[in-house]
């Protein structure tokens, strides 16, 4: 990877936040940022909510029930977000970061697989199958959208949730695909320990610097 070493990033914490809020404000960054704005990095938990991408065929909805569905303009199938999944949204500038976007997807996965080795959980990739698995069921997703060379949405990871409701879905289009979360690997885990691995790693891998 030929990112720049070092360079700065904001953490931005938004805690239980509604997704279509946090959706626009992602895109009104996007919009409004210039050369010089610094990328960030949102760590979020959101409200019960299912998500399609722009390419998602409705039959992967098999019954949402009381859960809203919202049409969104990241890539990929369907998936669910709830209380308990930390999902992070990198908001970086690919061409002054000097990183492709195919060098990014590989560079979440493997923090997201570097997270899990540390609570002694082994994962690994799928080929055409973004996102990271383990024991042959997905623990996190991934789904990214590009405008003006910058990247929005970005990646949810299971780790103390309800899983009940990917069970009404094709989890990213794969019907009959198992979904499964840290917090079953291994009981001990916090969230908040979790997430500090893993802006850890991200960092590490994307060859950043947290700014205060």
């Amino acid at each position: 990877m030929d990112a720049i070493t070092g360079a700065p990033i904001k953490l931005k914490y938004l805690g239980l936040s509604e997704y279509e809020p946090t959706w626009r404000a992602m895109q009104k960054f996007t919009d409004d940022r210039d050369g010089d704005t610094l990328d960030e990095l949102w760590m979020v938990e959101h409200p019960p909510v299912f998500t399609q991408g722009q390419a998602g065929k409705p039959e992967h909805i098999l019954n949402a029930a009381d859960i809203p569905i919202i049409q969104v303009d990241r890539g990929g199938q369907v998936t669910y977000h709830g209380p308990g999944q930390i999902v992070i949204y990198p908001l970086i500038d690919l061409k002054r970061h000097k990183i492709g976007i195919k060098a990014l997807v590989n560079g979440i996965e493997e923090a997201l697989i570097r997270t899990m080795a540390h609570y002694n959980v082994i994962a690994n990739r799928r080929e055409k199958a973004p996102g990271v698995y383990t024991n042959n069921k997905k623990i996190a997703s991934l789904g990214l959208r590009v405008r003006k060379g910058c990247t929005f949405h970005g990646l949810a990871f299971n780790i103390r949730m309800n899983l009940e409701p990917f069970s009404r879905i094709n989890p990213c289009g794969y019907a009959g695909l198992e979904v499964t979360q840290l917090s079953e690997l291994n009981p001990a885990v916090e969230m908040a320990e979790v997430q500090n691995q893993l802006i850890k790693h991200l960092c590490e891998v994307l060859y950043f610097t947290e700014k205060e």
